[in-house]
């Protein structure tokens, strides 16, 4: 159990000098400035309002606020993260997701899937000490089931978790593969259009659709909307953030330093560069270009970090 903050109750509640009452919970979903926040004293969600324009809050967040009616609060301060994952692009970043542990990504046999996204995504996994776990819905799509396996060898290669399932045709054997996987961890779930995350979500969480229904008209005063990142708590234990748009992902945010290190095949050749502050793109003496040229780094993996590293020296500050 982790320690309590300073002035808070075992039941989720004081009341601090000022009189009000101050409550703590977890931010269970955002839409622009309004969130939802689930109180760890139990009972519905609250809508709520951050003390301040310039505070930033993410789904994830555990965060102090004070009830200001039945269903409305005010959040009055933001509990310590254990990491934060933006979507950016040069212009701006946006916090979204908050206190992770893991990243779901889901691809399919069919339709073609984007490998620069699942880089991207992988990335940000290991910028970010997350664990990734790569999904591959769709085996009953025989045809390009060989395929798909070919392309996602590589990255087994490299370490990272691949476990194959066909979310509609055998529901029972996907949900056995991953509950295990997903049991009392935070993960957050990315994936593209048509891989078939939304009947992945509906088959983890029961009544997902009416959750979401809930916090839509929660959030955003009656009207319908599925543009918003929300955390869905799994029945045993843990949770799943879900967030629209992983086209959005972005990783300007990061520093060369991080970027170089979030992949896994660079990390045992950074300390044999010439030059220790090598940017492994074009010096003499790099270690990194020397395992490109002789194959013990892919030349795709390189040319997505060269990719990325222009990308964040192009941010508008």
């Amino acid at each position: 159990m982790s320690p309590r903050a300073p002035g808070t109750s075992r039941r989720g509640s004081d009341t601090p000098a000022s009189g009000k009452t101050r409550c703590q919970g977890i931010v269970i979903a955002a839409h622009g400035r309004h969130y939802l926040v689930a109180p760890d004293a139990g009972g519905a969600p609250l809508q709520c309002f951050p003390r301040g324009k310039r505070s930033e809050i993410a789904v994830g967040d555990r965060v102090s606020y004070e009830p200001t009616s039945a269903d409305q609060g005010v959040i009055t301060a933001i509990g310590e993260r254990r990491n934060l994952l933006y979507r950016s692009d040069q212009y701006k970043s946006k916090l979204f997701a908050a206190n992770l542990d893991q990243l779901l990504i889901v691809l399919a046999t069919e339709p073609h899937f984007s490998e620069d996204l699942l880089g991207r995504a992988l990335v940000a996994a290991g910028a970010n000490a997350l664990q990734p776990l790569v999904v591959l819905n769709k085996t009953d799509v025989a045809a390009a089931l060989p395929a798909a396996r070919a392309r996602l060898e590589g990255y087994r290669a490299l370490g990272y978790p691949v476990v194959e399932v066909s979310v509609k045709t055998q529901p029972d054997a996907a949900r056995a593969v991953l509950e295990d996987r997903l049991r009392g961890r935070e993960t957050l779930l990315l994936g593209q259009s048509g891989m078939g995350k939304s009947t992945l979500v509906n088959l983890l969480v029961p009544d997902a659709e009416a959750a979401t229904r809930e916090i839509s008209t929660a959030l955003n005063s009656g009207r319908h909307t599925t543009t918003f990142t929300r955390r869905y708590a799994l029945p045993g234990g843990g949770a799943l953030i879900d967030s629209p748009g992983f086209q959005e992902f972005g990783l300007y945010h990061l520093t060369e330093g991080t970027l170089e290190r979030a992949f896994p095949e660079f990390r045992p050749l950074l300390a044999h560069c010439r030059f220790y502050n090598c940017h492994h793109l074009h010096e003499p003496g790099c270690a990194i270009l020397e395992a490109v040229d002789d194959g013990r780094i892919a030349r795709e993996r390189h040319a997505l970090y060269a990719q990325l590293v222009h990308e964040i020296t192009q941010v508008v500050r």
